[in-house]
């Protein structure tokens, strides 16, 4: 499954730079399902898109996060090593104006 979550992605995404990405992914919260023409705005919004790129670009995200969500792309094991150290000096709700 990964390796068609892998391919699918690669072919839909390859093409959108990563500010188009962002830019995407904010309209797609600005223009929920309700709104009219929203395929329209989402790709006004974007950029150098058109209503179908963004249409497939929506459908491809869809299936990997149905992907993801159902358990068949492994989370990555991140290490995270992360020290912190209080300094009163530091936290800004003890500076005095």
């Amino acid at each position: 499954m990964a390796s068609t979550l892998s391919s699918r992605s690669s072919s839909s995404f390859s093409s959108w730079t990563p500010n188009q990405n962002k830019l995407f992914e904010r309209a797609l919260a600005l223009y929920d399902k309700d709104t009219p023409d929203r395929w329209q705005n989402v790709a006004e919004a974007v950029g150098g898109k058109s209503i179908e790129e963004v249409k497939s670009h929506y459908e491809a995200l869809i299936e990997d996060l149905k992907h993801i969500e159902s358990g068949h792309v492994p989370i990555p094991n991140y290490r995270l090593q992360v020290s912190y150290k209080y300094s009163p000096s530091l936290d800004y709700r003890f500076r005095t104006q």
